[in-house]
């Protein structure tokens, strides 16, 4: 199979859909990969790298996109991308469509197949693509946000951990799932106070036999959430429903309950955010500021670390993309129910029903949109 590897073109995105490594492996295979010139350069991939492990080099976005059968990226097409895209290629990236109606709606004009990295699942119901990239935003959620709390980038001040006679900050987590348990022990570790909240009593006795006393598990109501709001410092919105827009858990009037200065690092912006004023934000201009609540809504927060995100990520997608190249799209997601839960579009058809409930699509079952 012919498969390119675009360079990524999102505001201050580094990362690279493939590995040199994982490119040879794909070249052992028979398959033949195309790289566009720089791709890898923001991690420290150069192309002569490539070009060793087998990989042959083109010099436009246009060739790779108009040679391939399958495409692999790490951010969701921008709307040039999409329209390169054409019926019988096949697209393999992150995409989070519920909140993007453009996208969708490229994408189903393109008439390609589209599976997302983030609704593939495993037998245990969880998402093993998503969780590497998940794991590093909660890691940087907390690194982030003690950043934003310094009083020259807008908040209140505050030291994190505090100093031995000043009280350390209180941190609020809001979802205690991947993002959520690795923002807890980020915050943990520098001795924050912390609190998570989760509608999950197994989740939340997890969470208490892990971290012990230094951490406040307390079951998520709208009374709770608001009590907590109150008294944060730091708040990191790390709620997920998988294929779906987040849920808006905090409402403008909650914001004007907290702390001024105080700061919300919103996790979820990918999925359209958790916070009624979040609105996605970049790395050259991360935070806004509304009701005087520092909001940090970089939507591609692991871009930034984009070497450690780039081989994190390829290291659970390789098997998935090896499936591809050698089956081909339609064997290789009819063969395994929890890869076929990452198909999206296919053909002009959104298969997604959590995209489909946000955007008032029709929703085809993959299985069947597959064999049509």
């Amino acid at each position: 199979m012919k498969i390119g590897i675009p360079k990524e073109i999102k505001n201050h995105e580094y990362r690279v859909g493939l590995t040199p490594g994982c490119v040879r492996e794909l070249v052992l295979q028979g398959h033949e990969v195309m790289v566009e010139t720089q791709a890898g350069a923001g991690v420290d991939f150069s192309d002569e790298y490539y070009q060793s492990m087998g990989a042959a080099i083109v010099d436009t976005a246009e060739e790779i996109f108009a040679r391939s059968e399958l495409i692999i990226k790490v951010k969701e097409p921008q709307p040039n991308e999409c329209k390169m895209l054409h019926e019988g290629q096949t697209l393999f990236t992150y995409l989070h469509l519920a909140p993007d109606a453009e996208q969708t709606r490229l994408l189903v004009e393109s008439g390609c197949t589209a599976i997302a990295y983030e609704t593939i699942t495993d037998r245990h119901g969880r998402l093993p693509l998503l969780s590497p990239m998940s794991e590093v935003a909660g890691r940087m959620s907390v690194q982030a946000g003690a950043h934003c709390l310094e009083k020259a980038q807008g908040g209140r001040g505050v030291l994190l951990g505090g100093v031995p006679g000043v009280r350390p900050a209180n941190v609020l987590v809001i979802g205690g799932g991947v993002v959520g348990s690795n923002a807890i022990r980020m915050a943990v570790g520098m001795e924050a106070q912390v609190t998570v909240l989760d509608k999950s009593i197994q989740r939340l006795r997890e969470l208490d036999d892990f971290f012990g006393s230094r951490l406040n598990t307390i079951y998520s109501t709208r009374d709770n959430l608001e009590h907590y709001l109150g008294q944060a410092d730091l708040v990191i919105g790390a709620v997920l429903v998988p294929g779906a827009a987040a849920p808006q858990l905090i409402a403008r009037q909650a914001l004007k309950t907290m702390r001024k200065g105080s700061v919300i690092v919103d996790v979820a912006i990918d999925q359209g955010g958790c916070c009624e004023t979040s609105r996605a934000t970049t790395h050259d201009e991360p935070t806004f500021v509304e009701e005087g609540v520092v909001h940090y809504c970089v939507a591609n927060m692991p871009g930034a670390v984009a070497r450690t995100s780039t081989i994190a990520l390829n290291n659970v997608t390789l098997p998935y993309t090896m499936r591809l190249a050698s089956l081909g799209p339609k064997e290789a997601l009819l063969n395994d129910g929890h890869f076929m839960a990452g198909l999206n579009v296919h053909k002009g058809q959104v298969t997604c029903e959590a995209v489909c409930d946000a955007l008032g699509y029709d929703f085809v079952a993959p299985a069947k949109a597959l064999m049509s």
